[in-house]
């Protein structure tokens, strides 16, 4: 859940605007953490929930048993395939390790024109400000092109995810799944 109750909070507060807006929400299926926080928040408010967990995580993160579709998959490479599948953009919020791995194997599709879907980093309380440094690191010793800022958006707020992602350009790469 992270520190303090301001990630929480802005979990509550995200899924409560998808599903004020009748905009489902696809997440890792589990009930616990802030997605799970997220999952009840967009339910609470009328909104659909898709979640996509493995096997092997369905019984430690204990699969989201109230969502409105839970899918158990195979492998988390099944998992993140149907999770941008179902997507039309993503919001990445303050989270860990499993965050970060679904935030770069997106941003890296999208470098590789796999996709151009909409990213956006969600820096609420400069939670993701390290990694944006790191991202300017990356590029500045070149193991990345200039530019690449331009794979993603930032947004300081949760409120300002739905208006940053209705600005995006439509997308326009049909993706051939068989290249992820």
């Amino acid at each position: 859940m992270g520190t303090g109750g301001a990630h929480k909070a802005a979990a509550v507060r995200f899924g409560t605007l998808l599903g004020e807006r009748g905009i489902r929400v696809v997440f890792g299926g589990g009930q616990v953490g802030l997605m799970g926080l997220l999952a009840d928040a967009a339910m609470a408010a009328g909104g659909t929930v898709l979640g996509v967990i493995p096997n092997h995580l369905h019984e430690i993160e204990i699969g989201h048993p109230n969502v409105t579709d839970l899918r158990i998959v195979d492998n988390m490479h099944s998992r993140k395939e149907i999770m941008f599948r179902e997507s039309d953009a993503f919001a990445i919020l303050p989270g860990g390790l499993g965050t970060m791995d679904e935030t770069f194997e997106i941003l890296t599709w999208r470098q590789l024109g796999l996709h151009d879907k909409p990213i956006i980093i969600v820096n609420e309380g400069e939670y993701w400000t390290p990694l944006l440094h790191f991202f300017d690191h990356i590029s500045a010793n070149g193991f990345a092109r200039d530019g690449l800022g331009d794979l993603y958006e930032v947004v300081d707020s949760i409120e300002a995810v739905l208006p940053a992602i209705a600005a995006a350009p439509e997308p326009t790469v049909t993706t051939i799944f068989a290249r992820l």
